[in-house]
């Protein structure tokens, strides 16, 4: 056994999962009708957006990888999977039964089987492994978009790994050793020196209680003990209110030098063998995301390395905060297909009233509204990776990756609680019971909207983003400017947009409007070049045109609803 598992329990049985009819000597008292099946399906498979956003975006090579894993990820097994990891949390032990400290974090094994199959399947790494491409952050979107479909706990881990890598660079001698176990595919959860383990996860440890998302107030104090064959060495004492993975194999983390917020890399594990000071305070308790483990920790002492310049260490991870910014906004459209896939499952197999359930004129009104949202969310989505795809070599691309991230941030995450709460209802009681999936996606919807900055902090973050470079607004309305003369309350809203970016430099209690308005404009941009014109035609009505804008989702009767629905999940 590893040093983090819980003993090994019996393998998954598929008749777990199944309905089961009982054998015995008594009859049976009733007979089930009327339920649908367990649900099982290839999830890119069924995706017809998705596979053309793939398409245009000149990522078709990774189909077979996004096959396998929609296979998997749509499994019964990985549905099991999934419920154990969260029904069987972490558990903390800070002392071995000795008395010696050990903090330690202990994970249900369906916990590390999920671990092996996301990193197997390169969900954090394709976007490096493959960037010659010129389409790995779109093709690793994608994954991801799948992935969070199955289970969201396992994906702070891929977040993190992924979104890391920059920031390792920004020292060549700790990204030479570190960075290929943080690429690598095999999942090895035992702590131990980077040098001799298979691969590599990294946590973060960033905030602190009296300062939260203002990483200024930072306290946590980084003395310099002097050159390294990785680099400066510097030792670091304080706390950390909330710490993402403890059991990761590093931490980026922030701390004061004499000359400023500085950035640095903190090893679980030293050089030698022995165990770096990490004391893991408490397991946090929290609403959702049972499977991963958040914490607060104490460093007394802990060696660490310099990444970067002194006193540069928030612009240092603010690189690694704009992908993880699009790691969420991709999760949370995840999130809400998955939503979707088991509405439209439940409603096609239920009857009600002497009808099919998605055939009742509300029913698939509103689910019609959620089908349009949810494609509307991945288009936004994957447009923001394909912008950081091209940030390299086009400068407009560039600006635009710099807006587009924190708009799909904010905007995806906002919308994907209420989201997940109308869909929830379309499976009536059964989608309240924990034996489902949707209460575990309603409670995993707020978080996105937590990590990486609240909608104020990224509405915050988008008006810096306009006043450092002003030329941002030429490319934004070049960009949407592409579908004008389709739809006039579109035409208005986009050209609409300079005048109230203006207001809201002024005025920044303005902010959430501006980042809504281009949200919505960017996502009816993609929906009208792209998506059939039943889907972009009743986006632009039900959300931009203000005389029929519903505040709740079926509000507004689409006329091409069958069609809508058909493309959101064929039969």
């Amino acid at each position: 056994m590893n040093n983090h598992s819980y003993t090994t329990i019996a393998a998954f049985n598929p008749s777990d999962a199944l309905p089961i009819r009982e054998i015995g000597s008594a009859p049976a008292t009733h007979q089930v009708s009327n339920q649908p099946p367990v649900f099982e399906a290839n999830l890119f498979e069924i995706d017809p957006a998705l596979k053309e956003a793939i398409d245009r975006a000149g990522a078709s090579w990774a189909q077979e990888r996004l096959l396998e894993l929609g296979a998997e990820a749509g499994s019964i097994e990985v549905q099991h999977l999934a419920r154990q990891a969260n029904r069987f949390p972490p558990e903390l032990e800070t002392h071995d039964r000795f008395g010696n400290r050990c903090d330690l974090v202990f994970f249900h094994p369906a916990y590390h089987d999920l671990m092996r199959r996301a990193f197997g399947a390169g969900v954090h790494s394709l976007a490096w492994t493959e960037a010659a491409t010129g389409t790995g952050h779109v093709a690793r979107a994608a994954l991801n978009y799948i992935w969070q479909q199955a289970e969201n706990g396992v994906c702070c881990m891929t977040a993190m790994a992924y979104a890391a890598v920059p920031t390792l660079r920004k020292e060549p001698r700790v990204a030479a050793i570190w960075e290929p176990a943080v690429l690598s595919t095999e999942y090895d959860p035992d702590l131990g020196w980077i040098e001799r383990k298979r691969g590599a996860t990294i946590g973060m440890a960033m905030t602190e209680k009296q300062g939260g998302s203002d990483l200024r107030a930072n306290d946590t104090r980084a003395a310099r003990l002097g050159p390294t064959d990785l680099g400066e060495e510097y030792a670091i004492t304080g706390h950390k209110w909330f710490c993402s993975a403890p059991m990761s194999d590093a931490f980026l983390t922030l701390a004061q030098t004499d000359k400023g917020i500085s950035c640095f890399l903190v090893p679980r594990t030293l050089p030698n063998g022995d165990r770096n000071v990490f004391r893991i305070q408490r397991l946090k308790d929290k609403l959702g995301n049972k499977s991963n483990a958040s914490c607060e920790i104490e460093y007394e002492q802990t060696r660490a390395v310099l990444i970067g310049e002194q006193g540069r260490g928030i612009p240092t991870i603010l690189e690694m905060a704009h992908l993880t910014r699009l790691d969420v906004a991709i999760g949370s459209a995840g999130i809400m297909r998955r939503a979707l896939v088991e509405a439209l499952h439940h409603t096609r197999n239920r009857r009600a009233f002497q009808r099919t359930l998605v055939d009742q004129p509300l029913m698939n009104t509103t689910l019609a509204d959620l089908a349009i949202e949810s494609e509307a969310a991945m288009t936004l989505g994957l447009r923001a990776a394909q912008a950081v795809d091209g940030s390299s070599i086009s400068p407009t691309e560039r600006r635009l990756a710099r807006i587009l991230v924190p708009v799909a941030k904010l905007w995806n995450c906002k919308r994907a609680p209420s989201f997940v709460g109308e869909a929830l209802e379309c499976l009536g009681g059964n989608g309240f019971v924990e034996t489902s999936i949707m209460p575990r996606l309603y409670r995993e919807a707020p978080l996105n909207g937590l990590w990486e900055g609240s909608a104020n902090v990224i509405g915050l973050d988008i008006l810096r983003a306009f006043r450092r470079d002003p030329e941002i607004i030429d490319a934004v309305m070049a960009e949407l400017r592409i579908s004008s003369d389709h739809h006039s309350s579109y035409d208005a809203l986009v050209e609409g947009l300079p005048d109230l970016l203006r207001m809201a430099l002024a005025d920044e209690s303005i902010a959430r409007r501006l980042a809504s308005n281009l949200a919505l404009a960017f996502q009816a941009c993609s929906l009208i070049r792209f998506s059939p014109n039943e889907v972009s035609n009743a986006f632009c009505c039900s959300r931009i045109d203000s005389q029929n804008r519903g505040y709740i989702f079926g509000s507004f009767s689409f006329p091409d609803r069958e069609a809508i629905l058909e493309r959101a999940m064929p039969r």
